[in-house]
């Protein structure tokens, strides 16, 4: 009993050492559920242009990791993000939809987690299986250390862009269910998000106005906000069926359908009125209690 004491004890501190060091955190140190090979991360910005800038596009992700983003002392208030960026679940668009994310996060004194999540998608699985996974990992990570990672156990939020968006939904209405062994004593803590924003979220919709079928809202989805415009038409429906389901459940939900602004802008200033979503996000974080 003493030697797993001590070598709980040992892995323990080596994450807390990782956090105060690099502030990056492997999510299955103990090894990933069902990665049998090994793939070469690759990085790039050769895509497309958002504002005229790049974007650092991330791939071939077997590892996921969350990389901490930690609100000034001067300004934390206790709330946390996981930040989930998209990309098709085939690739990450990492700074577009994920750091840049995270920097406005601390302004408002929120604590952020960038999700590295596994892409491309595993052949033979649901697209989100294995990003399931790792954000269910990520949402008990940062519970059982909210102490040392000095936030508040129940202000942990999810908000993701895009495919990122549907993972999110994904942890907001699958967390009764654990969808890899428990291995560590993370894994019994409870993987609910506590509130969840959404950005042009993919794939939500399914047939006869109705939520793809892997989506069920109860009435314990947390409450959520989506951003969406009526020219990103292939998702629109995405946003549309999410916030009906989520209204007939009783669940507190907020929408803000702007007219134009297209799909993939993140908080980049592409010239329309959507790109003011960050404020209409910050009122929406004051009004449920994630800042004052």
């Amino acid at each position: 009993m003493k030697k797993v004491v001590f070598i709980f004890f040992s892995i323990k501190m080596l994450f807390f050492t990782t956090v105060a060091q690099e502030r990056i955190i492997k999510l299955f140190p103990e090894g990933v559920p069902g990665e049998t090979g090994v793939m070469e991360e690759k990085a790039d910005r050769d895509g497309n242009r958002v504002a005229n800038e790049t974007v650092l596009r991330i791939a071939d992700v077997n590892e996921p990791t969350i990389t901490i983003y930690e609100a000034s002392e001067e300004l934390a208030n206790g709330s946390a993000m996981i930040v989930c960026p998209g990309g098709g679940y085939n690739m990450l668009a990492y700074d577009l939809e994920g750091d840049e994310v995270c920097l406005w996060l601390n302004e408002l004194g929120i604590t952020a987690f960038l999700l590295k999540y596994r892409v491309p998608r595993r052949e033979g699985k649901e697209k989100h299986e294995a990003p399931l996974q790792d954000i269910q990992r990520a949402i008990s990570y940062i519970r059982v250390n909210a102490n040392y990672l000095n936030i508040d156990p129940d202000r942990i939020g999810v908000m993701g862009f895009s495919a990122g968006a549907h993972l999110s939904v994904m942890a907001c209405n699958s967390f009764n269910k654990r969808t890899y062994p428990l291995v560590e004593k993370i894994d019994k803590a409870s993987c609910r998000p506590n509130f969840c924003l959404l950005v042009y979220p993919a794939y939500l919709d399914g047939e006869n106005f109705q939520l793809s079928p892997e989506i069920q809202v109860s009435p314990k989805t947390p409450p959520t906000m989506l951003i969406q415009s009526e020219d990103d038409r292939p998702y629109i429906n995405s946003s549309l069926f999410y916030y009906y389901a989520l209204k007939e459940a009783g669940v507190p939900a907020w929408m803000h359908l702007y007219s134009k602004g297209g799909h993939g802008y993140g908080m980049r200033d592409t010239g329309a009125v959507v790109n003011s979503w960050p404020d209409r996000a910050e009122d929406w974080f004051r009004e449920i209690g994630v800042i004052e």
